[in-house]
């Protein structure tokens, strides 16, 4: 084992200080006097000078005494980098590794150099210059010194196999230099772990056990634990709970700490839960000794290999904490660039992958997976031609900012759907899809928020629950069938400023949230019959002061009350008008232009407009209308301003049961169709106070106890 800085002694330090000038520089490879690799050795307290560690090799260590000092001006020449000071051990019988550990030429079997650091070690100090020669046993020997906490590479390098740490407090940095892994031994079936540089923490064999006697509510800290003298403050421990009906349907597992022992039978922990518990759920801890502070930056990663077991992938965490990674550029990768599981508290910054080996193959060609993650930050990150730039499974209050991948039809952004919760998405573009990979993770997500991002497809149909979008950008692409679309749950969802090229589809799978439903100040655009709201819409919606362009034919199939508050709706004339069959309707100002509203629940509606223009004229030839006649309509306009053609109805009611009410309202040219048949038993109808210009009354009721049509109305 290498022999830390500080071990040496005070006069030694001094030595060495007189010898170099610069102690701090030695281990950079600062040029240094020479001497003969057969000088005789200097008296002790003196150190001695050589040039390469061939030389080194080559002394004749006999007359050493125990603690002699040696300074290397390089490791094959002089200047080279690979410069370092050593210090003889004549008892030692560490294995020869040919930089921290060097055995001379003869291989006694006792004696050692042992190079001295200050805990910052470099890859030419092992003779690696190159890419030529495997430096795994290198970064074995650095890694595994528990006095080295810093590793440098200064140049290109190859790995060969696949290495697994459960080192903590260590930070390896390849000062942007490339990594190459031709030839690399083989993984193992289905193992994204089993990267080159692969670090977990160790899994002890206590468990505790324990079933809620109580109800755990959304955002509690306080965990029921049975006997909590089997937990410590500062613990770790992963916790999850027994499945629901799906396989992996888990509302909990993380790796957390425990923060406070509360009384004999309850702990608090730095996670507040995402999802409301019920009674008689079973929660598992098993205590974690997790990595900590083990950082990898600044490396160009070559991948090699085609598949699963030859593929390469630079790095892997399990069971680690505060494990921070920046600065990788990936090409060709199999397996996901920086993979986690069971991490809490991370950075993931400055990364990139490019063209990796496989868009297909299910856990592949991802920028970065995090499974069971808490705390995590992922910025400033980049993916062309890749899977998913950013993946999170199971994952709670965790952010992702400025990223963004191009070749994005796989969908750079997404979530399993196994009750991720507290997710915050800002400043990114590429494909996102929430939720999307089956009912037996649960398929549900919650709280999630999504801020100025740009993407082609926006997809989050599935159990996700107060959902927040602000300044969305979905525009659709030739090359991807579907894109354009935003397509949301109506459970808590609230947009404000978004705007998609394709439809704006809400759906309804979940209902959970006690929030509304609220698209505001968006702007969309619909092909030909587009379904807007899906018939499983039961909750209440609202859209305000937002643009529908293309609602020609478009369907709201939705059967809670709808506001439409200060929108605007433009279709064409030759094609249908919008169809609804929400139960109540609310229609706010705004405008209705070359389109209307038909009402076609096969059950009883409410339509109010107040304040709301209507112009122009639709294939069916009435801006507001109904179909079927078992059922009853309320219609209660106020202040409405209709304008149209002269073959066009403002409104045409020709049978069913209507409560008609038009109050202060104005039609310019067109008709009025209001039959007879339509105010029969039940019905009513009052039309006053408006102004009709230039306007046909067509088939009229005449005037009775419960129909009123020309009292204050001003006709020209």
């Amino acid at each position: 084992m290498s022999v830390p800085h500080h071990s040496t002694s005070a006069s030694s330090r001094r030595s060495v200080l007189r010898a170099s000038g610069l102690a701090g520089l030695v281990m950079a490879g600062t040029a240094v006097a020479t001497g003969s690799a057969q000088a005789a050795p200097a008296p002790t307290g003196d150190v001695l000078h050589l040039d390469t560690v061939t030389a080194l090799r080559a002394l004749n260590t006999h007359p050493l005494k125990n603690g002699t000092q040696v300074l290397l001006a390089g490791y094959r020449t002089p200047g080279d980098g690979g410069g370092m000071l050593l210090r003889w051990n004549t008892t030692s019988t560490t294995p020869h590794n040919g930089g921290t550990v060097i055995t001379p030429a003869t291989t006694p079997k006792t004696g050692r150099w042992h190079q001295l650091h200050n805990g910052t070690l470099d890859f030419r100090t092992f003779g690696h210059f190159d890419a030529e020669t495997p430096a795994d046993t290198a970064l074995d020997a650095m890694v595994n010194d528990p006095h080295v906490h810093r590793i440098e590479g200064h140049t290109d390098l190859l790995f060969t196999r696949r290495h697994l740490f459960d080192r903590s407090h260590i930070e390896l940095d390849f000062g942007g230099h490339t990594l190459h892994t031709t030839g690399i031994e083989k993984n193992t079936h289905d193992n994204p772990f089993g990267a080159v540089l692969s670090f977990r923490g160790t899994v002890t064999d206590t468990t505790v056990e324990h079933t809620l006697g109580a109800a755990m509510p959304d955002l509690s800290d306080l965990f029921e634990v049975g006997d909590s003298a089997k937990f410590a403050v500062g613990q770790w421990w992963a916790v999850e709970i027994n499945a629901l009906a799906g396989k992996y349907e888990k509302e909990i597992q993380r790796l957390v700490q425990v923060t406070d022992v509360v009384d004999g039978s309850h702990i608090r922990v730095n996670y507040q839960i995402g999802w409301d518990l019920a009674a008689g759920r079973t929660l598992t801890w098993t205590r974690i000794e997790p990595v900590d502070r083990a950082h990898v930056r600044n490396m160009v990663f070559q991948g090699w290999g085609e598949d699963e077991m030859t593929g390469s992938h630079p790095v892997s965490y399990e069971y680690a904490v505060r494990c921070d990674v920046s600065g990788i550029e990936a090409i060709g990768t199999f397996w996901p660039v920086v993979m986690r599981r069971w991490c809490t508290y991370y950075r993931t910054e400055q990364c990139s992958l490019t063209n990796p080996k496989s868009v297909t193959y299910g856990g592949a060609g991802y920028l970065t997976q995090q499974i069971y993650c808490l705390y995590g930050h992922v910025e400033d990150c980049h993916t062309s031609n890749a899977r998913h730039l950013n993946d999170f499974t199971a994952s709670a209050y965790c952010y992702v900012t400025n990223c963004h991948g191009d070749g994005d039809d796989e969908g750079p952004f997404v979530t399993h759907g196994q009750f991720e919760h507290d997710l915050v998405y800002t400043g990114n573009s590429g494909l996102m899809t929430f939720a999307n990979s089956g009912a037996a993770w649960g398929g549900r997500a919650k709280r999630i928020t999504v801020r100025r991002h740009a993407c082609s497809w926006f997809v989050a149909r599935v159990k996700i629950t107060d959902l927040t979008l602000e300044d969305v950008l979905v525009v659709g692409k030739e090359s991807l069938a579907g894109s354009g679309m935003l397509w949301v749950n109506a459970d808590g969802v609230q947009m404000r400023g978004c705007t998609a090229t394709g439809p704006l589809i809400v759906s309804r799978a979940s209902d959970l949230s006690a929030r509304p439903n609220v698209i505001a100040d968006s702007s969309f655009a619909f092909a030909a019959g587009a379904e807007i709201t899906q018939a499983n819409v039961t909750a209440p919606l609202t859209l305000r002061g937002s643009v529908l362009k293309g609602v020609d034919g478009a369907v709201f199939n939705g059967t809670g009350p709808l506001v439409i508050d200060q929108c605007t709706l433009t279709g064409s004339k030759d094609t249908a008008p919008v169809s609804l069959a929400h139960s109540d309707i609310t229609v706010l100002g705004g405008e209705l232009r070359d389109t209307g509203l038909r009402l076609t629940s096969a059950k009883d509606q409410r339509l109010r407009v107040d304040g709301t223009r209507l112009s122009g004229t639709n294939k069916e030839g009435a801006l507001l209308s109904r179909t079927g006649a078992d059922r009853t309509v309320d219609w209660r306009l106020t202040g409405l301003d209709s304008a149209t053609d002269k073959a066009t109805a403002h409104i045409r009611l020709t049978d069913g049961t209507n409560r008609y009410r038009a109050t202060g309202s104005t039609f310019t040219g067109g008709r009025l169709e209001l039959r007879p048949a339509a105010f029969g038993s039940g019905g009513h109808l009052l039309h006053t106070g408006c102004v009709e210009d230039g306007t046909e009354r067509t088939s009229v009721p005449d005037e009775g106890d419960r129909i009123a049509h020309t009292a204050a109305t001003l006709r020209f």
